[in-house]
Order: structure tokens, then sequence, then C-alpha cells
């Protein structure tokens, strides 16, 4: 399962009244629902499954006896002057049984196999519906990070405008200096340019959540921010190796890789089948008639009758090396899986760790920004007064400006990649998205 990075970037949200008048306001849970109920790709992945039951009934039906009925009606002309009649009609009535009595296990064997497929295919279901919550998650949290940091760059626009109005004051009393004054005109424009840009950014995030929830080009959404606290951010982890006991023992693609294991075994069962014997019971009765004989159709039909019981049996000999070349090749079909379900669980430890550690790195990330954060304001607020008084100049303010929002868009990335790596971790546990 492919984990997206949440994007570190200012992202600024922008939304028309008319629009979000009409804009449906979704929930996590919510999200994750109509995800579940909707998605294509696990529509198909359900499809997929059911096809495979159907597998399951005729790989059932395959032991039961098989019966067909056949008729067979032609006519015939002699063009010779000799000939008694030019024409002749014939038909033929057949009805046809069979039944395997004895072919080395290979329709149980398939019975079983397709079994084995069926549960295979449910696990892949649930793996599909996994990656869509992991995805939906990341979507989301991404989402929630632009909409918080709408709050961050709008204020700090304002404060940009205020510090201009302010400005212009100075600058019409000879406090500051032209250059000054255009330096705060400057700081202002290039925070409404980040306007411009973080709104074409959150259109992105917006739209790679529509598109997983298989919205229409119309529809138009609204993220509701999760009730969260330090403490949701803060919660505390169990044991890295616990984590992954659990995922192991939850995860439907470690399920599946161990079930492969379990098919691939019964397809050497059913290749070792063919150097059994099979033997197989027919029978049949059947009837015809002919035109231009002294009898009439129905005394043919009756005279014609037969009844016929047989019993095949078929002992493979020599082979061209098939069976032994099928065997072999099922066997290492059987090594490929094991080493398949050992990548599968490799390949969870990765994706277990790198949630871990990602939690863990932004929970102490997020405790250090919040500290630079709160020091980070009190420098500018410093700042701020001391060039009202003439003791810093504008590049001091401005850079101490840049540095306090700096620190709030740190508090946030930090914050919703813990959040969003807790949910993972949570997913891989097999528990409630929190």
């Amino acid at each position: 399962m492919k984990r997206i990075l949440l994007i570190g970037c200012v992202l600024l949200l922008g939304w028309p009244a008319g629009a979000q008048n009409l804009a449906k306001r979704w929930t996590l849970q919510e999200c994750l629902d109509y995800a579940l109920e909707n998605n294509i790709q696990l529509q198909q992945s359900r499809n997929d499954y059911l096809s495979g039951l159907e597998d399951t009934e005729a790989a059932k039906a395959a032991r039961l006896p098989s019966l067909s009925a056949s008729t067979t009606q032609g006519l015939t002309n002699y063009p010779s002057a000799e000939a008694p009649d030019n024409n002749s009609y014939a038909g033929t009535y057949g009805l046809t049984a069979g039944l395997t009595i004895f072919e080395g296990g290979r329709l149980q064997t398939a019975v079983k196999r397709q079994q084995t497929q069926n549960r295979m295919d449910a696990l892949a279901v649930d793996e599909t519906a996994n990656d869509i919550r992991i995805a939906i998650v990341q979507a989301y949290m991404q989402t929630l990070y632009a909409v918080e940091s709408i709050e961050v760059a709008r204020s700090t626009v304002e404060v940009s405008k205020a510090q201009r109005d302010r400005a212009a004051q100075m600058l019409a009393a000879g406090s500051i200096s032209k250059v000054d004054f255009a330096q705060l005109e400057s700081q202002l424009a290039s925070n409404e340019y980040q306007v411009v840009v973080a709104q074409t950014t959150f259109e992105d995030s917006k739209l790679q959540l529509k598109q997983l929830l298989e919205l229409g080009i119309a529809d138009e959404i609204e993220v509701v921010a999760p009730d969260k606290d330090v403490a949701d951010v803060m919660r505390l982890l169990p044991d890295k190796a616990a984590i992954y006991d659990k995922a192991l023992e939850t995860m439907p693609e470690i399920k599946r890789g161990a079930l492969a294991v379990e098919a691939a075994e019964l397809d050497v069962k059913q290749a070792q089948a063919g150097y059994y014997p099979s033997i197989a019971l027919t029978a049949s009765v059947g009837t015809g008639h002919v035109s231009g004989e002294a009898a009439q159709t129905g005394s043919q039909v009756w005279n014609r009758f037969n009844e016929n019981l047989g019993l095949t049996i078929s002992i493979p000999i020599f082979s061209n090396r098939e069976n032994r070349t099928a065997v072999n090749k099922a066997r290492l079909a059987v090594s490929n899986s094991r080493l398949s379900q050992l990548d599968l669980e490799k390949t969870l430890l990765r994706e277990v760790e790198s949630a871990y550690l990602d939690a863990v790195s932004a929970q102490s990330q997020y405790v250090a920004a919040a500290e630079k954060q709160r020091y980070a304001q009190q420098s500018y607020e410093l700042t701020d007064e001391q060039f009202r008084v003439g003791m810093k100049n504008t590049v001091e303010l401005i850079t101490a400006q840049n540095e306090w929002t700096s620190a709030r868009q740190e508090v946030l990335q930090a914050k919703y990649i813990a959040l969003m790596n807790l949910n993972l971790l949570d997913i891989y546990q097999g528990n409630e998205i929190q």
C-alpha cells in the first residue's frame, strides 16, 4: 500500500460565499463510509469475489454425472436412375450420461483450491478497502491542514496591512523613509500573492478527496475539522513491536499471502493427480429411422432402440514429461508463494515502522514547534513595539513576522502529520479511526 507524504507547504482556502452554501459538509467518518460504498475499484473487487463463487459452484458440479441429448436429421440424394429411391431421410436420437469415478483426487482438490481462492478474493476486497481508508485519511488530513492554514495566511495578510497602514502614517510624519515603506508594501504584496498560490494548491487537495469519493464535477465539499486537542495529538502509542504483531494478525494482505501458500500446495496435488489412472462410466440409449425401408417409422424406432454401458480406464504410461514438469513447476510456485508471503510481511513492517517513526517524530516536532511559536510571537510583538518608536528597522520587523508565521505553519504541519500517522497505525491494528 502506497503512502502519500503530507505536503508541508502553506495552503489557503478562499471559497465564494455561494459555493459555501451549496457545499456538503463531510466528516472523516462520512468520507470513509461513502468511499467504501461507492468506490469503483472496491466494487470491481467485490464483483471479482462474486465471480469466484460461481467458479466454486462449477468446480463442485464437475463431480456430478453429466447428461446430454442429441439428435441428427439427414437427407440423402441418389441421382442414379437405377436407385430404388432417389431421396432418403434418416434420423438418429440419443441420450448419453457420464460419471467420473476416479481421477486421482483432481476434482476434489479443484473444489478445495477454488474455495481457498474465494477466501483470498474476500481478503482482497478487505485489502482494497484498507487502501481506500488510508488514501481517504491522507487526503482528508491534507485538506484539514489547508483549512487551518487559511487562518494563518489570512491573519498574516491582516497584520501586513496594519503594518502598511501604520507605516503610511509614519511616512507622512517623517518617522520612516520611503524605502522602509516600500519594503512593507512589498511584504504585503508577497503575502497577498501567496493567497493565489495557496488557493490553487487547496483546490488540488480538494480534488484529490473528491476523486476518492467518486464525486461529480459539480459536487462541492467542505471538510469538518474534528474536535482534536493537544491530548489527541500527543496520544501515547503501544510498543512498535506490539503494533507490528497486531498488524500481522489483522491486515488482510498477510492472511491472503498465507492462503496463497495453501493454494499453491493444492496446485501441487492437482498436478500429481496426472500420475494416477482415471476411471469413467458412460451410459447411453439411442435409436433411429431411415425412409424407404419396409418397416414403418415407428417400428424402426423401436427396432433400432439400443442401450449401451461402458467403463473407460485411462492409465498414463508416457506423457512426454508433462506430468513431471507440471509437478515441478507447481512446487516452485509454492516456494515463490512463501517468498511472496515473506515480502508482504517485510513490506508491512516497513509501513508500520515508517508510520510509527513519523508519528513519534511529528509529536516531538509539535511540542518543539508550539514552544517556538510562543517565543516567535513574543519576539514579533516586541519588535513591532520597538519599530513604532524607531528602535527596530523594517527588515527586522519583517523578519520577526516571517519567523512567527513560519512557526505557526510548523505547528499545523506537525499536528496533522501526527494525526495522520496515528490514524494509519489504527488501521494497521484493525482499530476504529479516532
